[in-house]
């Protein structure tokens, strides 16, 4: 997912399921610095880098991809951006090394998802907002894991999106291509992806680089044949996962808030936005590379207050001169990013799988 989401519509989500504008705010901002608190952003901050919850498109161009950096790669992307869905998932006539990594694929409405979100209760408003971009991400990267590997994340070429022309269902071919300083075409069907590796443990072959963007555009309907699946076609309908994000997004956190007094897999409130639905699903479907402005001007109308654009710089200088780290807007994200990639790398590493390293779960008060 891109900033349209994470940042914007958690904002919507978050005013909908009872935060205030303020609060909202705090949310959605935690949500967004997901996919930016970097090891380059740490440094800069003098923050421990093993707070890291991204990783940069130049920071992989040196990633090493030995065992140690495997295992760094794999506690930052399945954690935060490919949550896996089952760690103990059983595929006939495989290798241990391969199920390790079978076992990493992510799909929405695991134990996980659920640990996620109740790790975030009672915590900071930055727990939240954390817990709500790996939520949302579950949808988003379904069908891909959080680690480099051709065997489970190559695709074939045939991409085809599914339209509909006179009420029917038809298909357009979709073309790649390498150029990753050029921006997807939509009218031309042309998008960017990344360069075929062969190499097993190529960064080429983390998560959806396979698929380049089209897991992060809310509006489209594609079909494609990925490598763990045995190459099997599987049709991902964004629209639909989108909708059930924002709806699932809304129930966790009137969980959070304590409206609710569990949270459950495969629960969705969409009565809470039975007054806009046609307005939400009309920003999800709407074709454009990203919906910042449409989610914006919707969340500005439901609280009647502006919306700021997202500053990486913000919060930055509160958390560098302040003594008390963890008192400072960051420093709680910080807390909320060490738990919960302690608790997913804790999990792996109990299912005995050695993918992520080794691990131990940190609680934060």
């Amino acid at each position: 997912m891109q900033e349209d989401f994470h940042y914007y519509a958690t904002y919507c989500a978050a005013f909908l399921a009872g935060y205030t504008h303020e609060e909202s705010l705090d949310v959605c901002y935690s949500a967004q610095l997901v996919d930016l608190c970097s090891k380059t952003f740490l440094d800069k901050i003098h923050a421990p880098l093993a707070y890291a919850t991204t990783q940069l498109q130049l920071e992989m161009m040196d990633v090493r991809t030995d065992i140690l950096g495997l295992q760094d790669i794999t506690r930052i992307w399945a954690s935060f951006h490919f949550l896996p869905y089952d760690l103990y998932a059983v595929k006939k006539w495989r290798p241990k090394i391969y199920m390790d990594k079978y076992r990493l694929i992510c799909r929405p409405n695991s134990d996980l998802v659920i640990k996620t979100v109740e790790i975030a209760k009672g915590k900071s408003l930055q727990a939240v907002g954390l817990a709500m971009h790996v939520l949302a991400d579950t949808w988003a990267h379904s069908y891909f894991a959080g680690t480099p590997s051709l065997v489970i994340n190559n695709t074939t070429w045939d991409f085809r999106e599914v339209v509909m022309i006179d009420g029917k269902e038809q298909e357009r071919p979709i073309r790649f291509r390498h150029n990753p300083s050029a921006p997807d075409n939509l009218e031309e069907n042309i998008y960017t992806n990344s360069l075929f590796q062969n190499s097993e443990n190529s960064v080429m072959n983390l998560g959806h680089g396979r698929a380049g963007h089209l897991p992060d555009y809310s509006f489209i309907k594609y079909r494609y044949i990925p490598a763990w699946d045995d190459y099997k076609e599987i049709t991902k309908d964004n629209p639909n996962d989108y909708l059930k994000a924002f709806t699932q997004m809304i129930y966790a956190m009137k969980y959070l808030r304590g409206e609710v007094d569990s949270f459950e897999k495969d629960t969705y409130d969409m009565e809470a936005i039975k007054e806009y639905r046609e307005r939400i699903e009309g920003i999800i479907r709407k074709r454009q590379l990203i919906a910042s402005n449409d989610w914006k001007a919707f969340g500005e109308e439901l609280s009647g207050q502006s919306i700021c654009d997202f500053d990486l710089g913000k919060y930055q200088h509160e958390y560098v001169v302040n003594y008390s780290k963890t008192k400072t807007f960051i420093g709680r994200f910080l807390d909320a990013a060490i738990a919960q990639k302690s608790m997913v790398t804790n999990e792996i590493f109990k299912s005995k799988n050695h993918i992520a390293g080794f691990s131990k779960e940190i609680t934060v008060d």
